[in-house]
């Protein structure tokens, strides 16, 4: 399975680590590669893209808080971001809303915390009743034609 990694300054450590842990899947790495200031927009996007395009199959995004990130990559039509703060949230994201990239804050987890909750993402699959289909429709609609 490929699996983009993106990250800012204040994750730059905790992503490195956590690459460490991930030998089971092929990382792409899409930045930022120091713990020097930038302006992380222009790391989550590249990552959505990714994502989008099949370039790789799902994402990690990691910022002090995820909020940023969640955000941006949220932006990206076709993108399911997800913050999540536990392995239930994580696997609920996969299970209900078919995420495909999941933001976790550095501030508040190590990179073993992460790799356990994206692990039980990974192992999760999304529900197949009807109404998280609906659901998850409604959402591409109103991506598509701003109308639901």
């Amino acid at each position: 399975m490929k699996i983009g990694i993106a990250n800012d300054h204040r994750a730059y450590d905790v992503k490195e680590k956590l690459k460490n842990l991930l030998d089971d899947y092929d990382v792409t790495d899409f930045g930022c590669f120091s713990n020097e200031s930038v302006d992380f927009p222009k790391y989550a996007f590249p990552l959505a893209e990714a994502v989008k395009k099949g370039e790789v199959d799902l994402g990690i995004a990691i910022c002090g808080t995820g909020i940023g990130f969640s955000i941006a990559c949220n932006k990206v039509k076709g993108i399911r971001c997800a913050k999540v703060n536990s392995k239930e949230e994580a696997t609920l994201a996969k299970q209900h809303n078919n995420a495909n990239i999941l933001a976790f804050g550095a501030n508040y987890f190590d990179e073993k915390q992460i790799k356990e909750m994206f692990d039980a993402f990974v192992n999760s699959t999304f529900n197949p009743d009807p109404k998280y289909k609906i659901r998850n429709d409604e959402i591409a609609k109103y991506e598509d034609n701003n109308e639901y």
